[in-house]
């Protein structure tokens, strides 16, 4: 074959000619493997340079999961029943009374509880009257002018030693030595009246307690200024300042008659 028609072979369509002179080839090196662990997972790379990058997505990360707490999207509030605490529910309770399973009763239900409410109520009113005579004795004097001067309680007269109630509920305002009484109780009642009690040398009450009517407080003494074994009784109006009045008709008023 002649160089022309050698050279129309290389040249013809779909073929590529050879380069002109001898041309050196060069093999692509070999990739390297990335060292894997024992157990067949890549090891994570360190940041290196990019990582401001890593630690500003981090960030980023952190923030958006605490957008939904922040506007209002946070966990849903946590409701208490009577199960959490070992109760039956309220239609549970009014239907049995508190049955459990084994039809052992354990409460009552709110019909019950209301209706043995109003019975001791009942029992209370019956047992303990709201108003009492202070002491059991015999009325030597009255509110009224006595001796040139007003006398601004009454006074019943009882041996040594005879038990002092409380007239009404209400709270100890004072207890102790009084001018003219040797001591006194001062009682205040809901409506503010303030009942004082005199001349006694024991008593069991002090500031602050809480009595009833026909609650002892005293025993008739002869304290002070006094001619005998015997209670003084007064009533303040409103206060310990407050003006006194009769004790008598408040007491008629309330069930009690001297």
């Amino acid at each position: 074959m002649s160089r022309s028609s050698a050279a129309q072979v290389l040249e013809r369509p779909g073929t590529e000619s050879a380069p002109a002179g001898p041309v050196d080839t060069v093999e692509p090196a070999p990739r390297r493997r990335a060292s894997r662990p024992l157990g067949g997972r890549r090891l994570p790379h360190p940041p290196g340079r990019r990582a401001p990058l890593w630690f500003a997505a981090l960030i980023a990360g952190a923030v958006l999961a605490a957008l939904p707490s922040l506007f209002g999207g946070g966990p849903a509030e946590v409701t208490i029943s009577a199960s959490d605490y070992g109760l039956g529910g309220d239609s549970q309770l009014a239907l049995t009374g508190g049955m459990d399973s084994a039809g052992v009763r354990r409460g009552i239900t709110a019909a019950e509880a209301r209706a043995r409410l109003g019975e001791l109520a009942a029992s209370r009113a019956a047992r303990e009257p709201k108003t009492v005579l202070p002491t059991h004795g015999v009325l030597t004097t009255c509110y009224c002018m006595r001796w040139g001067q007003m006398h601004w309680g009454i006074d019943l007269a009882a041996p040594l030693g005879t038990p002092i109630y409380s007239a009404t509920d209400g709270v100890v305002l004072r207890a102790g030595p009084a001018t003219g009484f040797g001591n006194a109780i001062y009682i205040q009642d809901a409506d503010g009246n303030v009942h004082i009690y005199g001349h006694m040398r024991y008593y069991s009450v002090q500031p602050g307690e809480i009595v009833h009517a026909g609650d002892q407080i005293a025993k008739v003494g002869n304290q002070g200024q006094s001619t005998g074994p015997h209670l003084h009784y007064e009533i303040h109006r409103g206060g310990i300042e407050g003006r006194p009045f009769d004790p008598r008709p408040w007491l008629a008023e309330h069930g009690v008659h001297v």
